[in-house]
């Protein structure tokens, strides 16, 4: 099949590649329609690797996908051909310990699409679990069904996050994950969520979000407006979806006593973490990895209208464009937040 195929660091090809279509009892076969470019993606494409996972062997890119079912196994009962569906890239071992005590995340055996050595999704057609292949509502297009992927990463926050109604949230970071946490914030009960970046940007279309308010932490003291606008208590929850090891510094100053600190964001290297600014707040500490036991949920929330993403795609590129989708990707445009790549039908001899 045709797929858009990482050879190497920084050597993308658009090829035809052997991809595994053979489909058990309880899979269904998948055209795929609309995928999203994940910050992993580029990540591999100018890295080689992220952590332990290296691109050792050609791999497909992408992860966040929707399309459409055209096959089913035996054993398959609620979905059918022609169903309109987004998917969920890990499957784990659900016999694992981990996923009995629903933590299928964190299965050490999971196989994630696009992590090494486990080939994407930009392709024509995949093969994957029933359980892990959700049916979309016909007021959600194929472009929102590749969004519930990364959305999911903020519903798992504010999930860990135990919002209560009329919270005050700070998220730091306006990129594509900041943005989601910040959405599922709201959705999830947060009066109002305090957005900060270093571009103005990023910051400009999370802002027309109603409930946000937007603080550029390069002109401002971050933790000056936070205790501003909380009559000095601070917030209730702060997110940290950035990434950057300098949000470490004064987190703690950020957050009411008793409120929570929630990692969203994968820093690069280990960071100074303050323990006493912590302790003497008595701030519970949450971590997130990936999702669990939320797309469904995402997907009510968007079939809804009360999370609208269909202004956080930028740009939609042809397949066969898909090389330059990836390298304006890796370019970082300031007002990019999520290129997405249509595959039209027959793009594949399969």
């Amino acid at each position: 099949m045709r797929a858009l195929v990482l050879e190497k660091q920084r050597s993308l090809s658009l090829r035809d590649i052997d991809l595994p279509l053979e489909m058990g009892p309880r899979d269904v076969k998948i055209q795929i329609d609309t995928v999203g470019i994940c910050g992993s993606d580029v990540h591999y494409y100018t890295h080689g690797r992220i952590g332990a996972f290296a691109v050792n062997a050609p791999m497909v890119l992408g992860h966040e996908a929707a399309g459409v079912v055209v096959d089913v196994g035996a054993e398959v009962k609620t979905l059918r051909a022609g169903d309109r569906v987004c998917m969920e890239p890990g499957v784990p071992d659900l016999a694992s310990r981990a996923s009995r005590l629903g933590l299928y995340n964190v299965d050490p055996n999971v196989t994630f699409w696009a992590t090494p050595p486990i080939h994407g999704c930009l392709t024509a057609y995949v093969i994957h679990p029933e359980a892990f292949t959700y049916k979309l509502p016909d007021n959600v297009s194929f472009a929102e069904g590749a969004l519930v992927e990364p959305f999911a990463i903020g519903m798992q926050a504010a999930a860990k996050a135990k919002i209560a109604p009329g919270d005050v949230a700070v998220v730091i970071g306006a990129g594509t994950i900041g943005i989601m946490t910040a959405l599922a914030a709201l959705a999830g009960g947060c009066a109002r969520v305090i957005v900060s970046d270093l571009v103005q940007e990023k910051l400009d279309i999370v802002g027309r979000y109603s409930g946000v308010t937007i603080v550029n932490s390069r002109k401002e003291n971050l933790a000056a407006q936070v205790s501003k606008m909380t009559s000095g208590w601070g917030a209730d929850l702060v997110f940290e979806a950035s990434g950057s090891a300098k949000a470490y510094e004064g987190i703690f100053d950020l957050v009411r006593p008793g409120g929570a600190v929630v990692l969203v964001g994968m820093p690069v290297d280990p960071v100074n973490f303050d323990v006493v600014g912590a302790q003497v707040k008595e701030a519970r500490i949450e971590t997130i990895f990936r999702y669990a036991n939320v797309h469904a949920r995402a997907i009510e929330l968007i079939a809804s209208g009360k999370v609208d993403l269909k202004p956080l795609v930028s740009a939609t590129f042809p397949f066969e464009k898909s090389i330059e989708a990836i390298e304006r990707a890796a370019s970082g445009r300031p007002s990019d937040v999520k290129l997405q790549i249509k595959i039209p039908h027959g793009s594949s001899k399969s």
